[in-house]
């Protein structure tokens, strides 16, 4: 990170090891490598989910290094429900007491001004905080700004997060906004 002139800040909530993590904003390539360099500096093992299916022999082997957590939504017998991305995700969290899963809730390097919603259903659902990760381009700082906990309110809440992100840098402007429904 100091040869690419960043700083890391160093001040982290307590609770940490368990919660969803935004990393935003995610306009570039570039964002992946400095996220996870901040995590490492930060001791923050973060995890992340992909379908299954990448979790083939030798696609495994990098996904696996790299925090990957392969999900499969199918479901058990014929004819039944398969359960959403958000269950799947949630019931992570009830098998690991020291998890946190990083998400991008844009979905895309491209820009878009409604975020996915799913890391707030989530964190709700599995009762962990929303730990609000970020890379500011313009000052050259990444972090971990606080922890939010979910209050049932998601508006209010998403407001909050969008007053936080919208003042965070990307690498390539153009491509970033904070979802316009909560400013």
């Amino acid at each position: 990170m100091k040869l690419f002139g960043w700083k890391v800040q160093e001040n982290l909530p307590a609770g940490i090891e368990r919660c969803v993590m935004i990393a935003a904003p995610h306009t570039s390539n570039w964002d992946l490598l400095f996220m996870m360099c901040t995590f490492k500096i930060l001791k923050i093992p973060v995890r992340f989910t992909i379908k299954d299916s990448w979790f083939r022999f030798p696609f495994n082997l990098f996904f696996s290094a790299l925090g990957g957590i392969p999900i499969n939504r199918k479901p058990a017998l014929p004819g039944e429900e398969r359960e959403s991305m958000v269950e799947a995700m949630a019931k992570l969290f009830a098998n690991d007491r020291k998890l946190c899963v990083v998400v991008t809730p844009e979905g895309t390097r491209s820009k878009r001004e409604e975020w996915k919603s799913g890391f707030y259903h989530v964190a709700s659902l599995a009762n962990v905080p929303i730990g609000l990760g970020y890379l500011d381009y313009k000052r050259k700082i990444a972090g971990v700004h606080k922890l939010l906990t979910p209050s049932g309110d998601m508006e209010k809440d998403l407001r909050e997060i969008m007053s936080f992100y919208k003042d965070i840098a990307p690498k390539h402007p153009a491509k970033f906004s904070v979802d316009k429904r909560f400013i």
